[in-house]
């Protein structure tokens, strides 16, 4: 019963349109403000695909170049236009989503339009490219410090998540209107796209903005192929050492999981869950690591899991960088012996539960984390049951084969040395 609580609580309206776009809509009273967001399935992991029968080959970074693109129009940036009704706006490109948003606690009816009015309605011409080159270009510069895409680079060879979402100033420089249109008509077509709106609005409104911004009627099918095969076979790279202008040694462990069936919900909680189980803030070894000052409070596992390709990270900063992989291994092979400790997985799976309600009450959360598990294959309802039914003995099944020592791969980044 609670549970059933708990998933009626995170529910949504939701609408699909002659079209094909899917609306959902969390309606909030007494809420002052709207969030929407305005997200397609198409990211840094979409590299390759069939349009109409035709071939496509994307360089690294398109999705992320198209993001800024799609931001752009014929009368001016769409950032500007949000500065004069008052909304904050956002756009972000992940691996396998681009996303934008807007925050309003007015005009929420313009707002919309602008949203709508952009995304999908690309306008590329060559001068504009070059420009965005030039600036996308500065920005890569500005990550190469971050282990994250190390640790993917060194765990796959062949799959689009060893490049970084950005891609390189190499990689976009072969960018091309051609492409770029082509992606626009694969990817952001309202079929493959998701409009997901929370607090003071209703459905009617959502869809009266699609209405309003051609997005309602049927459109002509055009069909779309593209897959990613699963990466078998060893890891390209156990151990990976960078010297950059950093502070203070970085450093990730990342293990390479079976790819994910985008329908098992119960693999991926668990998979989620699992660095909470070994490192977690709940756990003895989380407060062995900040007791004895070898992590900061920013030390904190991930998961990710896309077409083809499942992971679980751990990254932070510490002066001992090795000490702290070698504790966290020895950690879970602990585990795998003894099993995990079921007190620390009833306190992480009501985390969790903690976590899926919380990401409700807030405006911006509720269309964000809705729009996120649509674009999934699923609901936050969904996600809810199945978090319900995981056992501690689900935990330890998982562990059995998960995080294994032959499947890591070990990225260090340590701090430059001044001239002197």
């Amino acid at each position: 019963a609670a549970q059933a609580r708990a998933a009626a609580a995170v529910g949504c309206e939701r609408a699909v349109l002659p079209s094909g776009l899917t609306v959902l809509c969390r309606t909030m009273p007494g809420y002052s403000s709207v969030h929407a967001i305005y997200a397609t399935a198409f990211g840094s992991i979409h590299r390759a695909f069939t349009l109409d029968g035709k071939p496509v080959a994307l360089p690294a970074g398109t999705a992320h170049f198209l993001e800024h693109k799609m931001c752009e129009t014929p009368q001016g940036d769409s950032f500007s236009f949000y500065a004069k009704t008052g909304a904050s706006a956002n756009a972000f490109t992940s691996y396998d989503r681009t996303c934008y948003l807007f925050s309003a606690t007015q005009k929420i009816d313009e707002n919309l339009d602008i949203l709508l009015g952009m995304v999908g309605k690309p306008w590329f011409t060559k001068a504009t490219i070059a420009k965005e080159q030039g600036i996308i270009g500065q920005e890569i510069k500005m990550y190469d410090d971050s282990p994250d895409w190390r640790l993917l680079n060194a765990l796959y060879r062949e799959h689009p998540l060893n490049d970084d979402i950005a891609g390189t100033v190499e990689s976009i420089a072969q960018l091309t209107p051609q492409l770029l249109y082509s992606c626009t008509r694969a990817f952001y077509a309202p079929s493959n796209m998701v409009l997901s709106v929370a607090g003071r609005i209703t459905l009617d409104q959502a869809v009266a903005a699609c209405k309003r911004n051609g997005l309602y009627r049927k459109r002509a099918a055009h069909e779309v192929v593209w897959d990613i095969p699963a990466e078998d076979g060893p890891i390209p790279q156990h151990e990976a050492y960078f010297k950059m202008p950093v502070n203070k040694p970085c450093f990730g462990v990342a293990y390479r999981e079976p790819a994910a069936d985008p329908g098992d919900l119960k693999r991926r909680l668990l998979l989620d869950m699992v660095s909470d189980l070994v490192v977690g803030g709940l756990t003895g070894l989380y407060r062995k690591l900040y007791d004895g000052g070898l992590v900061n409070p920013e030390f904190s596992g991930d998961f990710i899991a896309v077409r083809g390709a499942c992971a679980v990270a751990f990254t932070g900063e510490s002066d001992t960088p090795r000490q702290v992989a070698d504790m966290l291994q020895a950690e879970i092979e602990r585990i795998r012996r003894e099993g995990v400790d079921p007190e620390v997985f009833t306190l992480v799976k009501n985390q969790m539960y903690g976590q899926l309600l919380g990401d409700v009450e807030g405006v911006e959360d509720a269309a964000e984390e809705a729009a996120a598990a649509c674009l999934r294959g699923c609901s936050l309802a969904d996600e809810i049951a199945a978090l319900a039914e995981l056992t501690v003995d689900d935990a330890n099944a998982l562990l059995r084969t998960a995080l294994r020592e032959e499947n890591r791969a070990y990225v260090q980044i340590d701090p430059q040395e001044s001239a002197s």
